[in-house]
């Protein structure tokens, strides 16, 4: 009967999984930007443009955020695709509604003025490693309800040692048994780089609708206990190289989300154009002669 009832569990996960990954992306296609610090201004205005050109010209998606703690003046720009082949056309898709939008001379100019803000530029393709991640979404309306409520994102990058992926993924999957057990753990994803990086990099993401929502999570000892927390600090001696964490805040203006994301919250996700304060009307000679002899 357990077993029965354990072969069901697995088959059941085995479904979801793919229908997840089908319907958000079995990767993500990230580009991580250093903005020159007096140019911070100026390259969020470009970026404004640029998100609006493929909003309203069904060019590409994604979601923007910038750095709230890590290195300063860091944007990131995720992308979900199905495929390599997706990459493609994405590119497809932006430069089309930069062109319907500016035309294709003032596109370009548009990118070299980008080039000119930033200090550097990093692009990253990882897989989803959905069978690492905890308490994921479980089906596809569930995981856009879940990232359309996120307001910020804290995520650790762990540098895995040479040789020991396998070790490293025996212990997550360790935490993630755990962590499922215990009502109280809150969702955990994770994911993979494989094209762009250095190494072995293990990307473990926690989102959440404010900052508040970091406060009061369980530990890693108190979901493992006492014995299971001292295996995992010696096995994270072992397979671990160094970490690098980041907290993010989710920024609607420089994003081009999803028409299924934007419903989720349309206040956020589709805020309104800032207007520009008009700007006053300057007075005659003869009216600023009038206003002086009344003074």
């Amino acid at each position: 009967m357990v077993r029965k009832a354990l072969l069901a569990g697995l088959v059941a996960l085995c479904l979801v999984i793919p229908t997840v990954a089908q319907s958000v992306g079995d990767y993500l296609d990230v580009y991580i930007v250093k903005v020159k610090p007096e140019k911070a201004a100026d390259f969020e205005a470009l970026a404004r443009k640029i998100a609006d050109a493929n909003r309203k010209n069904h060019g590409d998606q994604w979601l923007a955020m910038e750095s709230v703690y890590g290195e300063n003046n860091t944007y990131v720009f995720v992308s979900s695709r199905q495929s390599y082949a997706d990459l493609d056309k994405a590119q497809d898709s932006f430069m089309g509604a930069m062109n319907k939008a500016y035309g294709k001379d003032m596109s370009q100019k548009m990118l070299n003025e980008w080039n000119n803000y930033i200090a550097g530029a990093r692009s990253e393709f990882r897989k989803r490693r959905w069978d690492l991640s905890r308490k994921a979404p479980s089906d596809p309306a569930a995981y856009v309800k879940f990232i359309g409520e996120s307001r910020v994102l804290r995520t650790t990058a762990v540098h895995v040692r040479p040789g020991k992926i396998a070790e490293f993924e025996a212990l997550l999957k360790d935490l993630k048994e755990a962590g499922e057990k215990a009502e109280s753990t809150p969702p955990v994803l994770v994911s993979q780089v494989i094209e762009g990086g250095k190494g072995t990099v293990f990307y473990i993401s926690g989102l959440r609708s404010g900052l508040d929502g970091f406060d009061k999570n369980p530990t890693a000892r108190e979901i493992l206990g006492e014995e299971g927390y001292k295996k995992y600090l010696r096995d994270v001696s072992e397979t671990v190289e160094n970490t690098d964490s980041m907290i993010y805040r989710y920024s609607a203006e420089l994003s081009s989300p999803p028409e299924q994301l934007i419903a989720v919250a349309p206040d956020f996700w589709n805020p309104k154009p800032v207007v520009a304060a008009k700007a006053a009307k300057p007075k005659s000679p003869v009216e600023t002669a009038a206003q002086k002899q009344k003074q």
